[in-house]
């Protein structure tokens, strides 16, 4: 039942499927999807890949990585609306009651990696940006986010309804404002920096673009769980991969190919120094739009890895939102964060495995799954995520021009699907509770 003395605080069913009563329409999921890839990040990102690549090698890149994101995230999805499972439930009747734990838990850790991240990047950011004390402005954040992360899912869809079309208002500002020197026609032409060719491959672009949000990708089921169906939430997942993604990584594309870019190696698309020096009101609510988008990203790590650990300690996600986004603000003040990026997108490409072996079992083998009988253990998902990894680091060193992600998407996938197989001679309950 809803917290009735605050309808703001409804429970937010850690411990099971959200029923179907208390199921949110299909426009407030997708807010609060919409919004969270619609973040300045992108556009960095979006600019870096088309200083690499060019415009058009680039604009495939995006759209290649983003149908990778939405038939990933979109299965997943379609799950978590059908049954109203959280990610932690729904990784325990894949992994094992007891295997669940450590999927769960290094999940919920990573996402609050990002989280800090983020948080620390906002006081950098404002510091760079206002010349405002970095420290000041990364507690106030920390403070901010988890006030608003600590109402629920509900506030996380409204903070998706400001952020997104602030984002491409201030997106179209910034390319007013360039519009006046610089000639938009010539974007097509962009083949790429001479200084950075062939330092970026069309494989490790789409890695990029998978790996920016396999986390919280992997996790959707926290966010999609509370979708009326399952298709309610892949119109949800659509509503993010591509739709909003495509567009947040079209601004930093546009800007880089014009040639209006800051640094674009280092800095991609970044449209906020284009806002600055125009009027007082505009430099307001370019700082507002700061803490706004950055906040977006750090209030939906933070419910992810709130939920996820709520579930692995039997307790509530308030209480955990209030420990990590202590913990996490901490780590942004510390510094820390700014070590967090490299082996953050590293673990990225070891996470969808996860989410292929769920989405197998779940979904492709769900006539077995759902006759399975409940185990501790499950040796032979964990297996075939370990294949997965291994195939990704492996590409990730030797070959990363071919998708490091993707190998390890489908090999993870594939492997589990031919251990299944193999093993299907015998009845499926008693042969995994005795192989697993």
């Amino acid at each position: 039942m809803k917290n009735q003395s605050s309808p703001a605080l409804e429970q937010e069913f850690e411990h099971e499927p959200v029923p179907v009563t208390h199921r949110h329409s299909t426009g407030s999921v997708s807010a609060v999807w919409f919004g969270f890839p619609m973040i300045l990040t992108n556009a960095l990102f979006g600019g870096m890949i088309t200083w690499h690549l060019g415009f058009w090698p680039a604009l495939i890149a995006i759209l290649l990585g983003n149908l990778v994101l939405f038939a990933y995230v979109g299965a997943l999805s379609w799950l978590a609306g059908n049954t109203g499972m959280n990610f932690a439930l729904q990784a325990k009747r894949t992994f094992g009651s007891k295997g669940y734990i450590l999927v769960s838990g290094f999940l919920s850790t990573v996402v609050i990696g990002w989280y800090a991240f983020q948080t620390g990047l906002t006081g950098t950011v404002i510091n760079q940006t206002f010349g405002w004390n970095a420290l000041a402005v990364t507690a106030f954040a920390m403070v901010l986010y988890t006030g608003v992360t600590f109402l629920g899912v509900r506030a996380l869809s409204v903070l998706g309804m400001i952020a997104a079309p602030l984002f491409v208002v201030l997106g179209v500002v910034a390319l007013y404002f360039i519009g006046k020197d610089h000639d938009f026609s010539t974007i097509t032409a962009f083949q790429g920096s001479a200084s950075v060719a062939g330092a970026m491959s069309m494989g490790t672009a789409v890695t990029m673009v998978v790996a920016g949000f396999a986390d919280s990708g992997t996790m959707t089921a926290d966010f999609t769980r509370w979708s009326k169906n399952g298709r309610s939430a892949v119109v949800a997942a659509f509503s993010a991969f591509p739709v909003a993604n495509v567009i947040s990584y079209l601004f930093g594309v546009v800007i880089v190919a014009v040639g209006a870019a800051v640094d674009p190696l280092n800095n991609g698309g970044n449209f906020l120094p284009m806002l600055m020096g125009h009027s007082a009101i505009l430099s307001t609510i370019a700082c507002l739009f700061v803490f706004i988008n950055l906040g977006s990203v750090c209030t939906h790590c933070l419910y992810n890895g709130a939920v996820g650990f709520s579930h692995l300690f039997s307790s509530k996600m308030r209480l955990w939102t209030l420990i990590l986004g202590a913990i996490g603000g901490m780590l942004a003040l510390a510094g820390v964060w700014s070590y967090f990026l490299e082996w953050l997108s590293l673990l990225g490409i070891v996470v969808p495995p996860f989410g292929a072996v769920m989405i197998v079992d779940l979904i492709f083998m769900a006539k077995f799954s759902e006759q399975r009988k409940a185990q501790r253990f499950r040796g032979s998902a964990f297996a075939a995520w370990a294949i997965g990894s291994l195939c990704a680091v492996i590409a990730h060193v030797e070959f990363p021009q071919f998708g490091e992600a993707v190998i390890g998407l489908v090999t993870a996938a594939l492997s589990y699907s031919l251990i299944i197989k193999l093993r299907g001679k015998a009845p499926q309950p008693m042969m995994e509770k005795e192989n697993a």
